[in-house]
């Protein structure tokens, strides 16, 4: 796997590679570039040396995540797909390349992970870049009406502390779901399958190893706050909004 060390530094360096005084920036942020493997492509993702918000990296869940979609994706076809925790943007990036599906990146509000997951979709052919949502878990959602019917994560699960917070971000998205309605809509409606994955739905897939305390945590908060937890199999997890009659 080829690997290339660069910092953002280097962009302002004058010509002989050394920055001057006015052009060293005060925390100069280095990446990796690594070729990452995917279900039928190879994808050159630039990725954070470090970043304090851990979106550094990808997690060997977002390559497992991506064969089982790759295996489920009559689920996907005809949806708007939201990805919460999309870090370098590459499960975004694949979907979009492989099925031309309709997706949104999501990651905090922080413009470091924003310009890099654009910076990524232009190496990987896509121009313009994804659309994106600059969103910490929690907080206000920049958009009152949402219309992705899909919500896509893969190892979010990470810190306990904002299980909360995540929790109120996904109530939120599913509860608040409003589609829009055109022609090409009642196109894409007629195309998804309904019958297995609800609308709107959270496709989750967790392989990180935590405590099962910690992920009870975060499924009995998900129950507590109304929302359904449904297991498919394969460490992916479907949740929904509960409805009457649900336990």
């Amino acid at each position: 796997m080829e690997t290339a060390l660069f910092s953002l530094s280097s962009l302002f360096a004058g010509s002989d590679g050394n920055s001057t005084d006015e052009e060293i920036i005060d925390a100069p942020q280095n990446f990796v570039e690594r070729r990452h493997q995917f279900p039928g492509m190879e994808l050159l993702i630039r990725e954070f040396d470090f970043h304090e918000l851990n979106a550094n990296l990808l997690w060997p869940g977002t390559f497992a995540f991506a064969e089982w979609l790759v295996e489920h994706r009559s689920w996907l076809e005809g949806r708007r797909i939201l990805e919460l925790g999309s870090g370098t943007g590459a499960l975004a990036i694949f979907l979009q390349k492989s099925f031309k599906f309709d997706i949104t990146t999501s990651d905090y509000d922080d413009a470091d992970i924003e310009e890099n997951i654009a910076h990524n979709c232009q190496a990987n052919g896509i121009s313009p870049a994804l659309p994106h949502i600059r969103h910490t878990w929690g907080d206000a959602f920049p958009i009152p009406g949402p219309h992705w019917d899909l919500i896509i994560a893969s190892d979010i699960l990470l810190y306990v502390k904002q299980y909360p917070n995540l929790i109120k971000t996904l109530s939120f998205l599913l509860r608040a779901y409003t589609p829009k309605v055109s022609q090409a809509d009642s196109r894409d409606f007629e195309q998804q399958d309904l019958s297995t994955l609800p609308q709107p739905a959270f496709l989750m897939s967790w392989r990180r190893r935590i405590g099962k305390e910690d992920e009870s945590l975060f499924f009995d908060g998900c129950e507590k706050a109304g929302l359904k937890v449904n297991h498919l199999g394969s460490r992916v997890y479907c949740i929904k909004p509960k409805e009457t009659g649900d336990e």
